[in-house]
């Protein structure tokens, strides 16, 4: 018997069954080993040496693994075939040799881009030893990300406050949003006028054409440039005749995209779908690993994380056939297709992204996925099998047309187009295609050369130009993939990460950068310029790949690195905080200083008149303060105007009068400060204040709004056993509930001002019995849903509990490691601590006791609790 190692406890299932009783197979849930997160886990001084930690669940499943490789004839690693699964391989054989549990056992490693039996088959044929330069640029891109973070971090804690962290691409991909801000803000509009003419033609069929020259000279587009000069074409052309000199039609194809990579699947199923890439990447996920189609398991798309635009000849031909008869024969090309990726620094070792059979239509599978992987499962088959259709046939027709007003002449153009033969478009379109609405998409009547045209209007419309857009997550994907700057399997953690930081905020699924991500970025780009230029990161991206390619020693290019970073940060630890300062005023100009609409000097404080607004930095991370502090109390957020000049109704000292009390008549106002936006009854220490709560903006605020805050918290009603009352208000935690010195969190705001009595005795009852273990009350609110498991039964949580926080999946709760953020666990450690959970207590309710009884016991008895485990 032979022991396999994969990743997932689904995939290891699914393998078993293909391959049998000769193999036991076991999943090391990912990583087993990882940096532990303090400093001199890498050492540079020591030939950059790398200290290993393997945490509790990984141990346990490491144990079993060697357990089961001591009794066996062999161990086959077949990890997932990229450079992380490369990497995981490797640890498990470390490990193991660590352990002497592999002796002289035959060692190999098999890699199979799809989960289905015969690409397993087929990888355990044909088996091979760890590809040492992959590993080696595993172990160069662990150990740069852990020296630039562990390095830079504490410098930016110590010189910016509030600063969470930088990363080697995730302060790269920060910039670009950060630039594209500083863009828009600095974008002036500018005005142009366009001018079309409604035309018919003598079989009394209407049609558009744009103005395309006046007066023997050709427009661009911001030549007509205001309402006075597009009035005098108007008035032109509705005396004008016309006549179509030229009518040209032209046949062009169009030719399939390649089937989707890592990152284009990210990019079409945010535009189409509405997916976040880390969603995206865990459907495919589950579609990858293996789905029951009936009680059969199979994967659906082969492997996800590829840079490649190719599939296999098998594959090919699988889907020409397919097309013939989900399509009919013309739409099979006579040759197959072939691409090879445009892409900086792209890694073709794998297929592109491909269903495994391509006769699985998604609608023969439909009834055994659930909603999101039928519609990703569709996007993947549409755009593969259309990538081996033949082109779509289409006529585009040019009509030059003349306009004469005695001796004034102008040009206009009328653009259409006509799909002669659909081709790959009846399995697939871009989104730009289905989107665009241009005159080239439109279908022109019959115009003949040289006929009279009569005119139906002649329209003149005003437009601005527009700012760039901000970044969306496809569109940012998209760029960091042009400039070479990470990898397509990372950016869906680069782009959560940024969010988790607080440094963007995504809205209407557009990247918005915060404060604190804009002065992080000011800061890099003044003091480590070096290391967030597009083309150093890129750059260093080809060195790594190098090293995978066996070009490159791995630590050679670390030494490089590491001697010019070292010494910067070395530079800026002796900077001052007020030289920081100093320099983020300038780069920043724009955000801490926004012009007034009087013209007046914007780093003049508003509120004395005297003092010289600059950007301070407090416990809770950046705001502009005047430099009369504490004279004069003057504070905003950055971003925020409050200097008078009408913008947001700010009087002189930066508040916005709402109205008055009713009751007490004093003025209630709308004001910035150091922690931000604020509502204030009266003046003085003794005025009663209240913050903004999450999820209100500035601009929503009004009298009634603010009213309602300032009245909190407000009497909900006497507890019918206690008698006392029930209040509900707004904390540092948010919004609650309290009776008798006990609160319970409500889910928003509005719950605040429109929860009844019965309502808020519930929702204390439930808190209290969370407080007892949970089993008389209701499940605590969850804290981030990671998905649905993937053997079913319902999805799988990370929640808040009396013991700290814990993984939840129907009746299993697994306490999370000491010290491991909720926020930052993924699906797959969700899922080891689960099965360790239900291997130690067989039904999954058995670790309750355990856990009180461990928190009880003294400090002393730890090696026996230990034992325990």
């Amino acid at each position: 018997m032979d022991v396999v190692v994969v990743e997932s406890p689904a995939k290891a299932k699914t393998i078993n069954k293909y391959l049998g009783r000769n193999y036991k197979v076991l999943a090391s849930f990912g990583h087993v080993r990882d940096l532990p997160p303090k400093d001199g886990s890498v050492r540079p001084d020591e030939d950059f040496a790398m200290s290993w930690a393997v945490d509790s669940a990984s141990a346990k499943r490491l144990a079993d693994i060697a357990k089961a490789v001591k009794d066996a004839d062999g161990l086959i690693l077949a990890t997932d075939p990229d450079r992380e699964g490369e990497a995981i391989s490797w640890h498990v054989l470390e490990v193991l040799r660590a352990k002497r549990a592999l002796k002289d056992k035959p060692v190999s490693r098999v890699v199979f881009n799809a989960i289905t039996k015969q690409s397993v088959l087929d990888a355990m044929a044909n088996p091979r030893e760890i590809d040492v330069p992959l590993v080696d640029a595993y172990l160069a891109r662990r150990a740069l990300d852990y020296l630039v973070g562990f390095t830079l971090s504490p410098v930016l804690w110590r010189k910016l406050p509030g600063a969470r962290s930088a990363g080697r691409v995730q302060s790269v991909a920060l910039r670009l949003v950060c630039d594209r801000e500083l863009e828009i803000e600095r974008f002036i509009r500018e005005e142009y006028w366009q001018i079309a003419a409604i035309l018919g033609t003598p079989r009394k069929d209407s049609f558009e054409a744009r103005l395309t020259a006046y007066e023997g000279k050709k427009l661009q587009k911001l030549d007509i440039k205001n309402k006075e000069q597009a009035d005098g074409i108007k008035a032109m052309l509705e005396g004008a005749t016309f006549r179509a000199l030229s009518v040209e039609a032209k046949p062009t194809k169009r030719n399939p995209a390649p089937p989707f990579t890592t990152s284009t699947l990210q990019q079409a199923a945010s535009s189409r779908l509405g997916f976040s890439a880390n969603r995206t990447m865990q459907v495919a996920q589950r579609l990858y690993e293996g789905v029951d189609l009936g009680g059969e398991t199979a994967g659906l798309i082969t492997y996800m994380r590829t840079d490649g635009v190719q599939m296999a000849p098998e594959a090919i031909s699988a889907a020409r056939d397919a097309i013939g008869k989900e399509f009919g024969p013309k739409y099979v090309p006579e040759k197959p297709r072939y691409y090879s990726v445009k892409a900086k620094n792209a890694q073709e070792a794998h297929e592109a992204i491909r269903p495994t059979d391509f006769f699985r239509t998604p609608a023969s599978v439909r009834q055994y996925l659930d909603a999101d992987q039928a519609r990703l499962y569709e996007l993947v088959w549409k755009r593969a099998i259309a990538s081996q259709m033949n082109a779509a046939e289409i006529e585009r027709t040019t009509v030059e047309i003349e306009a004469t007003n005695g001796t004034r002449t102008a040009g206009l153009r009328a653009v259409g187009s006509v799909v002669r033969f659909d081709g790959f478009i009846a399995a697939y379109t871009d989104q730009k295609d289905e989107d665009s609405e241009d005159e080239e998409n439109r279908r022109l009547p019959e115009i003949r050369q040289g006929e009279e045209l009569s005119r139906e209007a002649i329209n003149a419309t005003q437009h601005t130009t527009e700012p760039p857009p901000r970044y969306s997550e496809a569109s940012l994907i998209k760029k960091l993939e042009e400039l070479g700057i990470g990898r397509p399997s990372t950016y869906a953690a680069t782009l959560k990460t940024l969010e988790d930081r607080e440094y963007v905020t995504i809205d209407k699924r557009r990247l918005i950068p915060q404060s604190k991500g804009r002065i992080v970025t000011a800061f890099l780009e003044s003091f480590f310029e070096k290391y967030v230029e597009y083309d150093f990161t890129a750059s260093l991206e080809e060195k790594l790949d190098e090293i995978s390619d066996g070009k490159l020693a791995w630590k050679e290019v670390l030494r490089d690195f590491w001697k010019d970073f070292s010494a910067s940060v070395d530079d800026i630890k002796e900077l001052r905080v007020s030289d920081v300062l100093d320099a983020l005023n300038e780069e920043l100009a724009p955000l801490v200083f926004p012009a007034r609409e009087d013209g007046s000097d914007p780093r003049i404080c508003p509120k004395c008149g005297t003092g010289n607004l600059s950007l301070k930095l407090g416990k809770y991370g950046a705001f502009v303060g005047c430099s009369n502090y504490p004279e004069c109390g003057y504070t905003r957020q950055l971003g925020e105007n409050g200097n008078g000049n009408g913008e947001n109704g700010a009087g002189e000292d930066g508040t916005k009068v709402l109205g008055k009390d009713p009751y007490t008549g004093e003025e209630i106002t709308l004001r910035s400060g150091r922690f931000g936006p604020y509502v204030q009854r009266g003046e003085g220490k003794e005025a009663k204040r209240s913050s903004l709560p999450k999820g209100w903006t500035v601009e929503s605020i009004d009298h009634e709004k603010a009213l309602a805050l300032l009245s909190l918290p407000r009497d909900v009603g006497k507890h019918p056993e206690s008698g006392k009352m029930i209040s509900a208000g707004l904390g540092r935690y948010g919004p609650f509930v309290l009776h008798d010195g006990t609160y319970a969190n409500l889910d928003s705001i509005e719950d605040v001002f429109s929860i009844g009595l019965n309502r808020a005795v519930t929702v204390l009852a439930e808190k209290q019995a969370k407080g007892k273990g949970g089993r008389n009350g209701g499940t605590p609110a969850a804290l981030k849903d990671l998905g649905d498991h993937p053997d079913g039964g319902g999805k799988v949580t990370v929640r808040d509990g009396r013991y700290g926080a814990y993984v939840n999946f129907g009746k299993v709760n697994a306490t999370l490691p000491k010290g491991k953020d909720p926020q930052s666990v993924t699906l797959d450690e969700a899922l080891a601590l689960i099965a360790e959970k239900e291997a130690k207590s067989g039904n999954g309710g058995g670790k309750k006791p355990a856990r009180k009884a461990a928190a009880k016991k003294p400090a002393a008895k730890k090696p026996a609790a230990k034992k325990k485990g």
